[in-house]
């Protein structure tokens, strides 16, 4: 067992440092990545509160909430597009990939630093404001932007569309371009930092998976949001400079007459699948690899196939930004390109189910230790399982045609991108809060959380399925009650219980989370005193000198690793990098 590398005085060995050029102007990748954790803890507490009302609001619908009413239509519209918005970019995105990102993977290569650290530092300040942006749009007059999290041309590109769609919609654009500046920035630095940092024996074949998805994750964002930051831009120009790149010639909307040049709404579309699909991978990627390394780690065995996974990582990036079209099967695309976009789409289900039997036969038969952090990422399988099927489904188009705009699709996105991503964030800081704090987490707490966001996740979003095959719409904001919707009334009339379900789940899947920030906060302060190595892990980040704000952490002192990761023997464990003696 190695050492308790905490000290007393976690920092004796670095300057003395004003609070403002420690925790504020810093380059230390270590706070920065704690920023971006922070940053993204407040955002999933804004959109998490958000999507509660969107539930109270749909079961509920005349319900009045405290200091402002009846939540009306265009309210519930911008309460979509915050929630989808907050929750895509300033969680599932920043997270894993800037957050976890910064805090571990120059450890993982042997680095002590990231390629450019005061761009790293500009990266998280432009985010911040990105999310301060968006949230200061709730402010603005009408309100926040109600075109929801896809922007859709011409209601985005017309400011007299409805309450948002001025001032809201100028504020969304601007902090969505600030968020995809502040990607690709940080993703150059991630590419450079892996490529030119990577410690002395840590060749390729011998880089944690969790490494080879962010690499993959960081490629993948530097050409889907260049292509979004473009895409904002041209659709800026539609609403100020006269231009008219997604609006079609005598196009009315909401009284105003569009007389300039003739645009296309579907230029839009494919700019915007662009990025939107392989943001999926961004956010699921490295939650993908540690997963591999998490299941390895705690049941003692090497990652079953590890070149192939390697692989299969790189083919879910590569597919992933060729298949776009098909979240446009109901835009009215060419039947052969509808057929070429549905045949690459399900080409991703074989990298994918390659992953999953790698896990299943990493685990098999292996007695794993069922820490709070494995059975997380045990529950990240399970939905990516569950996910997972129903996803060759949409990718039919004539399936899509009738599954397109109801709650099956809510279904699919949540379970295969919101809750898995969510669970690979859990293992994540389950794992590595050690690292962090020299203590570790409440391991009953923890199951205890576990086992309530696992119910809570398949309670609600499992019937989701069922409400959408009942082909209830995902866009309306009151399905019960309107004058003059009699036939919708009665289509939506059995699917009501089911829906009164779905919301009580929903605030009791929100309501386990309250373990998980006392078990945080608590165990910050008054956790046990952690080992060195308290998982036994293999991987560098554990090594007494490369890990974040240990004592020994300013030595030059020479890492070298010596074998592949997940190196295990039955009755012990060999680091990837030599124990006490760097080979010469």
């Amino acid at each position: 067992m190695i050492p308790n590398q905490k000290s007393a005085n976690p920092h004796a060995l670095r300057p003395r440092l004003s609070f403002l050029r420690r925790y504020i102007f810093t380059t230390d990748h270590h706070v920065i990545g704690l920023q971006y954790l922070a940053l993204a803890l407040v955002a999933v507490a804004v959109g998490s509160t958000l999507s509660l009302l969107m539930r109270l609001h749909l079961s509920w619908p005349n319900l009045a909430l405290p200091f402002h009413g009846p939540i009306l239509p265009e309210d519930y519209l911008a309460l979509v597009t915050l929630h989808g918005t907050i929750m895509l970019f300033f969680v599932l995105t920043t997270a894993p990939q800037s957050g976890f990102g910064n805090l571990i993977l120059p450890a993982q290569i042997g680095s002590r630093t990231m390629a450019f650290p005061l761009l790293n530092a500009a990266s998280f300040w432009i985010t911040a404001a990105a999310l301060l942006t968006l949230l200061m749009s709730t402010f603005a007059q009408g309100g926040a932007a109600i075109s929801g999290w896809t922007a859709y041309p011409p209601l985005s590109a017309v400011a007299s569309a409805g309450p948002g769609q001025a001032l809201g919609m100028d504020l969304w654009l601007l902090s969505i371009g600030l968020f995809a500046i502040a990607s690709t920035i940080a993703s150059i630095n991630t590419l450079v930092t892996i490529i030119n940092l990577r410690c002395d024996g840590m060749t390729w074949e011998r880089l944690p998976l969790t490494v080879w998805g962010w690499f993959t994750a960081a490629l993948l964002s530097i050409l889907a949001f260049s292509v979004l930051l473009a895409a904002l831009v041209l659709l800026f120009c539609d609403r100020h400079a006269g231009t008219s790149f997604f609006l079609p010639a005598g196009d009315l909307v909401n009284g105003t007459l569009h007389s300039g040049g003739n645009g296309s709404p579907l230029l839009w579309l494919h700019l915007f699948w662009f990025f939107g699909h392989p943001e999926v991978y961004i956010a699921i990627l490295p939650g993908m690899g540690l997963t591999s390394m998490l299941l390895a780690n705690f049941s003692r065995r090497k990652v079953f196939a590890y070149r192939t996974m390697i692989l299969t990582t790189l083919l879910i990036g590569f597919l992933g930004i060729l298949v776009w079209g098909h979240h446009m099967f109901v835009a009215g695309l060419n039947p052969f390109a509808g057929t070429a976009f549905s045949i690459s789409t399900i080409a991703i289900a074989i990298p994918s189910t390659a992953k999953v039997l790698s896990w299943l036969a990493t685990t098999w038969r292996s007695r794993p230790h069922l820490t709070t952090a494995m059975l997380f990422s045990l529950g990240f399988v399970s939905l990516f399982i569950t996910g997972g099927l129903t996803g060759p489904i949409l990718a039919q188009p004539i399936l899509d045609q009738y599954l397109h705009n109801t709650f099956f699709v809510v279904a699919h996105f949540h379970f295969i991108m919101a809750m898995a991503g969510i669970f690979g964030l859990f293992s994540a800081t389950y794992y590595w809060f050690p690292l962090v704090t020299g203590r570790m987490m409440s391991e009953s707490l923890g199951r205890l959380h576990f086992w309530g966001t696992f119910l809570g996740a398949y309670t609600t979003f499992l019937p989701m399925h069922i409400t959408g095959l009942a082909a209830e719409p995902r866009h309306y904001a009151q399905l019960t009650g309107i004058p003059g919707t009699a036939a919708a009334s009665l289509l939506a009339h059995g699917s009501i219980p089911l829906q009164s379900h779905i919301t009580y789940s929903a605030i009791f899947l929100a309501s386990v989370q309250i373990l998980f920030f006392i078990n945080l906060i608590h165990s910050s302060h008054h956790g046990l005193p952690a080992t060195g190595n308290p998982w036994q892990a293999t991987t560098l980040e554990w090594h007494p000198e490369l890990a974040p704000f240990s004592d020994q952490f300013a030595s030059n002192e020479r890492i070298a690793v010596v074998r592949a990761p997940c190196a295990y023997s039955d009755t012990s464990f060999q680091t990837q990098w030599d124990t006490g003696h760097n080979p010469e």
